[in-house]
């Protein structure tokens, strides 16, 4: 584990969703105050909005991805094409270890929208012990993709 990786896995502890929880430790990185990254990420939690979609660990990877490699106001395509290759090479690295990026399979098909659901997910701890891993993995995976590219 980094320092990085527990400190996400902190922050999801402390109550903050799985998105907001990885992409708040790259705030320093990018010249970004942690409350701001809490803020931006806070939609993209429980598979966006709980819509149980992609996980929220993996799009707050993602968002960090954006802001070191993306397409900004003076950039070029190749930018935008380099961010879609180190995002996909993310995604493959995050299926090769959870079989998915669906907030739902990740989940054990359980939905947290309904009480059942919850209950469930509840009753055998899967945030804790599902989604605390994911948080972790998604932050060492990007902290390798971060560190080995250069813009």
């Amino acid at each position: 584990m980094s320092e990085k990786s527990i400190q996400a896995a902190e922050t999801f502890k402390s109550g903050f969703n799985c998105s907001q929880s990885v992409l708040s430790v790259f705030a320093d990185e990018f010249g970004l105050s942690k409350d701001s990254c809490l803020r931006l990420a806070s939609p993209f939690g429980s598979g966006i909005a709980r819509m149980q979609e992609t996980c929220g660990a993996v799009t707050g990877a993602l968002m960090a991805i954006g802001l070191k490699f993306g397409k900004g106001e003076h950039g070029q395509e190749a930018d935008k094409a380099h961010a879609y290759k180190l995002s996909q090479e993310l995604i493959s690295k995050f299926k090769d270890k959870n079989k998915s990026i669906c907030c739902r399979d990740l989940l054990d098909g359980l939905d947290i929208n309904t009480p059942e659901g919850m209950a469930e997910i509840q009753k055998r701890d899967l945030f804790k012990c599902n989604c605390y891993k994911y948080v972790q993995e998604a932050v060492l995976i990007t902290e390798a993709i971060l560190s080995e590219r250069t813009k």
